[in-house]
């Protein structure tokens, strides 16, 4: 079979894909069906968590009194997941796309297409690395090491920079291994491995965190020594760890010795926990970290009653200028609103 690249995109195959290539019609339709429904959820998926990553990151940049090493690092995550989300979405619409147009394997068409998979691989690699990042600071958290803290620079460097070096890496050996077509095939398996080993060792130690991060909370919340105070924010801390360090540990290390099944159902079932429920992760994510987050609760609780607050005093102030205009002096009937207000706003200044 073939086709030509013309002026006006990709030509028809010739000969027909249903003549040249005739197969039993039985499993195609179930087969097309659920690679459509995997591309449907993930579509879906890596939409929702871009729009609520987002929100997630608008409202911890606005507020100043979340900004510390901890938001810090959630934010990060945050870009991961939605410059992931990004990617796959215009690698779908690249390779995956009805357009015949957008598959022409012509410059600059092609260097676009190896571009994209570049990124994709790159943030992909990045956001398993930034998940590896939380884990290890949530486990520097409960040592409780005082005179010693990881800098912000150092976990800039595991999230960005590890994956950015065997990006590199991965970038020569495809140059120089199997530079072929829009490099979406793995023929060769020397270059899919810089990306696979990285990736499955980021999972394999973050499980390990994940075990020991339980083993310090059971130890901490039986300690008799732990104040009140100490202990609440213990379990506070247990509580949000036990959510959240499963969500991008345990589901991975489940499929981390299966990179390439080679039993069909075992790879379906790969594919749909990876590519369809995967794509919800960051929805989940922002959904903890952020509208879960008892300290940006406090933040937008404490935002709507100033604002709030402000609506009441306005609504009380206006009638009370219109009658000081009118009578050229302060009628003795609104002291008792005015004065109502002012204790009003004195109570919400003292809980603020």
């Amino acid at each position: 079979m073939s086709r030509n690249c013309t002026q006006r995109g990709w030509s028809d195959v010739y000969p027909v894909v249903s003549v040249a290539c005739w197969s039993p019609p039985t499993d195609e339709p179930s087969e097309l069906i659920f690679y459509r429904v995997v591309r449907i959820l993930s579509t879906l998926g890596h939409s929702l968590s871009l729009i609520t990553l987002l929100t997630s990151t608008i409202i911890i940049c606005l507020f100043r009194r979340l900004h510390c090493t901890r938001n810090f690092i959630h934010l990060n995550l945050f870009l991961s997941f939605m410059l992931r989300a990004v990617a796959v979405l215009i690698k779908d619409e690249l390779l995956f796309s009805d357009d015949h147009n957008t598959d022409c394997s012509t410059q600059p068409s092609l260097v676009g297409c190896k571009a994209s998979l570049v990124f994709f691989n790159y943030f992909i690699m990045a956001n398993f690395f930034w998940l590896l990042v939380e884990g290890l600071y949530l486990h520097t958290l409960l040592l409780v090491i005082h005179r010693y803290s990881t800098r912000l620079s150092s976990y800039m460097l595991i999230g960005w920079g590890i994956p950015f070096v065997f990006m590199v890496a991965w970038i020569i050996c495809r140059i120089n291994l199997e530079d072929t077509r829009c490099w979406e095939m793995n023929e060769n398996p020397i270059p899919n491995r810089l990306i696979n080993w990285p990736i499955m060792v980021s999972v394999i130690i973050n499980f390990l965190l994940f075990i020991s991060i339980i083993r310090i909370l059971v130890q901490k919340l039986r300690c008799t020594d732990v104040g009140g105070n100490e202990q609440s924010q213990y379990r506070r801390l247990a509580k949000s760890t036990l959510l959240l360090i499963p969500l991008f540990g345990v589901n991975y290390v489940v499929f981390v010795y299966l990179v390439e099944p080679t039993d069909k159902n075992m790879n379906h079932i790969k594919i749909f926990f990876d590519l369809a429920l995967g794509s919800f992760q960051g929805l989940i994510v922002a959904v903890l970290y952020c509208f879960l987050n008892s300290e940006v609760q406090s933040e937008l609780r404490r935002t709507w009653r100033s604002l709030s607050l402000k609506r009441y005093v306005g609504r009380d102030y206006r009638p009370h200028a219109m009658s000081m205009s009118r009578n050229g002096t302060e009628n003795s009937a609104h002291f008792p609103r005015n004065s109502r207000a002012q204790s009003i706003l004195q109570t919400e200044t003292t809980v603020l």
